[in-house]
């Protein structure tokens, strides 16, 4: 079995993933990470080199790879579903699950993070707010579920994604420490 987070960023797939992962006995792979980790640079790097089409294309060799495998827990990046072969290989490949969350809450859990080179100008809110009208009709097509995570604990979202795939909750999820807060 696999699972694919989708969503925009900030919406907490990497720490529900992490935690999923974890509860669900499965490898967890970022696919930002993945990238970093094959380049040896980081995101804003490719970006600042090759243009967001240049890191795309990385995006999309790398889904392909993950999407490949058995047996993972995947946090994509934010706008993986803009290609539409890695919109099949998700689709096709694995269970998706989309998590939403509003541009107040993205904008909360990004401001801090100097490694979003899409929100490196003067009006964050407003480039948040584009992406996710654009983004949200493609995630949406791509999800086989919705799971709402503004306000919400990890161990919580991670729960109703359990919930979701058929298998029984057990109410308190692996590393219990990590999940005090919200889902970032």
């Amino acid at each position: 079995m696999n699972v694919f987070l989708i969503g925009p960023m900030g919406s907490g797939k990497s720490a529900v993933g992490r935690q999923l992962a974890r509860r669900l006995g499965l490898q967890f792979v970022d696919s930002d990470d993945e990238i970093k980790a094959r380049t040896g640079v980081d995101i804003a790097y490719i970006f600042e080199r090759e243009g967001e089409a240049g890191f795309r294309a990385r995006e999309a060799e790398i889904i392909d790879d993950l999407t490949g495998r058995d047996g993972l827990v995947v946090a994509t990046g934010g706008g993986v579903i803009l290609d539409a072969g890695s919109r099949e290989r998700l689709r096709s490949r694995g269970r998706v699950v989309y998590l939403r969350t509003s541009v107040d809450q993205q904008l909360a859990r990004t401001r801090r993070s100097a490694d979003r080179p899409l929100l490196q100008n003067p009006d964050p809110r407003g480039t948040l707010a584009r992406l996710l009208e654009l983004r949200a009709p493609l995630y949406e097509s791509v999800a086989e579920w919705t799971v709402d995570t503004d306000g919400r604990k990890v161990k919580t979202v991670v729960e109703q994604i359990v919930q979701r795939l058929g298998l029984p909750a057990d109410g308190v999820a692996a590393d219990d420490d990590a999940t005090s807060g919200t889902a970032p």
